[in-house]
């Protein structure tokens, strides 16, 4: 009855840390294990989705509105200093139902199962979806661990050539969740390099680029438009969950090569979800205003203060480079989290559900998305109780 390839999946990581819990989050917990964003929505989301009140009752084109296209495009020229045309809005843009729902189709678009045991490269530590995403595609993930520890991004450039012949696609995140790590311009241009020397998609999950502490982080596309402009081989996923704190909108989008981005379109006309129109209107707003992203920045970048001032010298705490998760080595990350959770009614994520082998046994995850007055307290209780 069922997909055997379900067989392969290991409970989604939320499930497992209920499971260790003993049970869901009571109306007295705090849950800091999900990366969703607390900060209150810019209030220009509801003005717009109040002024297209009427779009509600219009069927969505998959491909979004004209507007939001242009809106995106308009983003990644500023945003990634990009040359006017390399990236065509009607060709190179699809809005998507938040970056999960992209970072998971795609594979179903590029991998053929059965072809010659399919490879995906996988980060490690890394977002689930990823995971899922291969195997139900039928291809074999390839965890590649940081040469410089559990908190570094890795090289794919460093793999093998009887590994880099059998992989489809591979996935990077910059800045990386769990860790918080980010991919530099040279190690971008490197691994965009490798996918077309050997024909793989290369997917950079770029949901958490504006969210960032010192330091502006790279983005894939400057990288392609470095090396001469082309978008071969090359997919990148942007959402509005963290940078702008609408989780609920659930919007999104993915750009890159055209080839890719027609296919990608005709599977998502079968089994996508369309974006409303009122929400098409409100992302594109969204993208064209900054001012809400700097002060949501700096929100996140006060938030690291209190992390360091707290942590500093202990738990093996790491400022992050961007996003806005803490990546603790706290000896036993499921320990850790039974005693915050027995003791100060506190839910983290155990490293281990976000890593394979051994990478991540040591680490929680911890999601500073709390108001600055919740996040100090819940800090400064899970010091005491570690």
């Amino acid at each position: 009855m069922f997909n055997a390839q379900l067989d392969q999946l290991t409970d989604y990581p939320f499930q497992r840390l209920t499971d260790l819990l003993g049970g869901p989050a009571t109306p007295d917990s705090l849950v800091m294990s999900i990366g969703e964003p607390q900060h209150r929505p810019p209030a220009l989301v509801a003005r717009v989705l109040a002024e297209q009140n009427a779009a509600w009752g219009k069927y969505p084109p998959a491909n979004g509105s004209p507007d939001f296209r242009a809106a995106v495009v308009e983003w990644l020229n500023r945003r990634f200093a990009l040359p006017v045309g390399m990236v065509d809005a009607d060709k190179a843009v699809l809005p998507v139902a938040g970056t999960r729902e992209a970072l998971y189709l795609i594979a179903q678009t590029v991998v053929t199962p059965g072809q010659g045991k399919p490879l995906a490269l996988l980060p490690n530590p890394f977002y689930q979806v990823y995971v899922g995403a291969a195997l139900m595609a039928g291809a074999e993930p390839y965890f590649v661990s940081g040469h410089d520890g559990p908190s570094s991004v890795p090289d794919f450039t460093t793999l093998p050539d009887d590994v880099l012949s059998r992989v489809k696609l591979a996935y990077l995140c910059s800045p990386a969740n769990p860790q918080g790590s980010v991919a530099d311009l040279d190690l971008l241009k490197r691994n965009v390099e490798l996918a077309r020397r050997w024909n793989f998609v290369l997917c950079v999950d770029e949901c958490y680029s504006e969210i960032w502490d010192r330091v502006e982080p790279a983005g894939v596309l400057t990288a392609c438009a470095q090396l001469g402009g082309s978008m071969d081989n090359v997919m990148v996923f942007h959402s509005l969950s963290k940078r702008s704190s609408v989780p609920g909108l659930r919007s999104g989008f993915v750009a890159g090569d055209v080839r890719l981005m027609a296919a990608f379109a005709r599977l998502r006309s079968y089994g996508g979800a369309a974006t409303p129109m009122p929400i098409l209107a409100a992302a594109a707003a969204l993208w064209r205003d900054e001012d809400h992203v700097r002060e949501n920045r700096d929100l996140y970048r006060t938030k690291l203060d209190m992390a360091e001032r707290i942590f500093a010298g202990r738990f093996g705490f790491t400022r992050p480079a961007g996003g806005f998760f803490l990546w603790l080595d706290v000896g036993d990350g499921e320990k850790a989290a039974l005693e915050l959770w027995d003791k100060a009614k506190i839910r983290v994520l155990p490293g281990k559900y976000l890593s394979r082998g051994d990478v991540g046994d040591n680490y929680i995850r911890v999601a500073l998305v709390h108001d600055l007055e919740t996040t100090e307290r819940a800090l400064t209780l899970i010091a005491q109780t570690l």
